[in-house]
């Protein structure tokens, strides 16, 4: 049984406080999209998924788009719409280039719906992956 590093415990509890539905989907490749409230643009959830389905070979059921409007954002560096942020399993078939393509067809992805997205990508190992689904 393994126990929760500090880290990892501060993680999910700012996880939890900010985000209280995240917790949920840890299981599966999970992609969050943030924009400002302001951004007058639209976001075609379903049409990305299915997109980026195709991009990383997954199912809908196992990848889950969440969009969060904010205030705000730091933005010394990049000028986009989007930032986002995606946490998904570490195959070893997920090489270097194989993902850094993957992250270069979803910014082409989101700019066919005229959006300037700013993305990373991070991945975890299966030991360290833990999931606790609703109730059917």
């Amino acid at each position: 049984r393994r126990r929760l590093t500090s880290e990892t415990s501060i993680y999910l509890n700012l996880c939890q406080y900010s985000f209280p539905f995240l917790l949920v989907y840890f299981a599966m490749p999970l992609v969050k999209i943030f924009a400002r409230v302001g951004m007058n643009k639209a976001i075609p959830l379903k049409t990305l998924q299915s997109q980026m389905c195709k991009i990383w070979s997954t199912k809908p059921e196992t990848t889950k788009l969440v969009l969060s409007r904010v205030e705000d954002w730091t933005s010394e560096s990049y000028d986009e719409d989007c930032y986002i942020d995606i946490r998904a399993y570490g195959k070893t078939e997920r090489t270097r280039e194989f993902v850094l393509d993957g992250m270069t067809q979803i910014q082409q992805a989101f700019a066919e719906h005229d959006l300037i997205a700013n993305v990373r990508l991070e991945t975890y190992e299966g030991e360290r992956y833990f999931h606790v689904p609703p109730k059917k």
